[in-house]
């Protein structure tokens, strides 16, 4: 089975300042649906907010919701939610060292950073938001006092919409990537896995082994990472869309299934009840 897997907010989701493609949600919730693709949504949205986006926006549910940065996976099923407790197990597992608390605490005095509200953390995410301007200081500071000692990975992001930063620090086998990985793993061998994405914390996915998408209007900043990755390492396989393909933009959900076809997870020869101009 192919596995489309794609962050939400400004990726599948069109709530950026870019120009949307009328009717090119309803067009991934007819492709993804008419062909044998797992689709898995890859967020840092919790269950809450991505219901909320469902509704909000008419995207599909997923087959599979990899929430909270990764550090959370579920399963719908017959109308339901199935929490996987095997992946909250092997992130225990492979991260002994980690330990929240201890975290928070450590770092609580550093100017710059603000505790996100409770409802965007869980046992394996600590986050904050960042002053954006006193970004190198605040991360070097948090290195110091954190790095190494708790099995554990700090990933920034830009929101370009809000001017915020975004710090997510969690258990280093629990993150987008990771969590994917597992995904994959269940299912076959992560031979036909490809992932989009739009900024900062989508980088660890989009340069490991899958086929990497960038929508159109993806970061400055995550395109220069993600570049200065695949200089290192040329066999990663990256597609950043342009726009043209079905007569879509590549902005968002266009540039998902820009690059799905590009690298043949949809099948463009299968007969749509849909186009993007309806």
């Amino acid at each position: 089975m192919k596995v489309l897997a794609t962050d939400l907010d400004r990726t599948l989701l069109p709530n950026g300042s870019w120009k949307v493609d009328p009717g090119a949600i309803k067009l991934f919730n007819e492709w993804t649906t008419k062909q044998q693709v797992l689709v898995v949504y890859v967020t840092g949205r919790n269950l809450r907010l991505t219901e909320q986006a469902i509704r909000e926006y008419g995207v599909r549910y997923p087959d599979i919701l990899c929430g909270d940065v990764g550090t959370s996976i579920r399963r719908y099923q017959a109308g339901r939610w199935d929490f996987d407790a095997g992946w909250a197990e092997a992130i225990e597992q492979r991260c002994p060292g980690w330990n929240r608390d201890a975290v928070a605490k450590a770092i609580a005095d550093v100017e710059g950073l603000r505790e996100q509200e409770a409802e965007h953390l869980n046992p394996f995410k600590q986050s904050y938001y960042v002053d954006h301007a006193r970004r190198e200081r605040v991360l070097a500071a948090v290195e110091e006092l954190i790095g190494g000692r708790y099995d554990e990975v700090s990933i920034y992001s830009f929101d370009s919409q809000n001017g915020n930063g975004l710090l997510d620090i969690l258990p280093k086998s629990a993150t987008k990537q990771t969590a994917l990985e597992y995904v994959a793993a269940s299912h076959h061998g992560g031979d036909e896995v490809l992932f989009c994405g739009d900024s900062g914390n989508d980088v660890f996915p989009l340069t490991a082994s899958f086929c990497g998408v960038m929508v159109r209007n993806a970061d400055a900043q995550l395109v220069e990472q993600v570049m200065a990755a695949k200089e290192r390492n040329p066999q990663l396989k990256i597609y950043h869309a342009q726009g043209g393909f079905r007569g879509l933009n590549g902005y968002y959900v266009s540039g998902v299934l820009e690059g799905a076809y590009h690298y043949g997870i949809l099948d463009d020869s299968v007969e749509l009840d849909g186009t993007a101009d309806a």
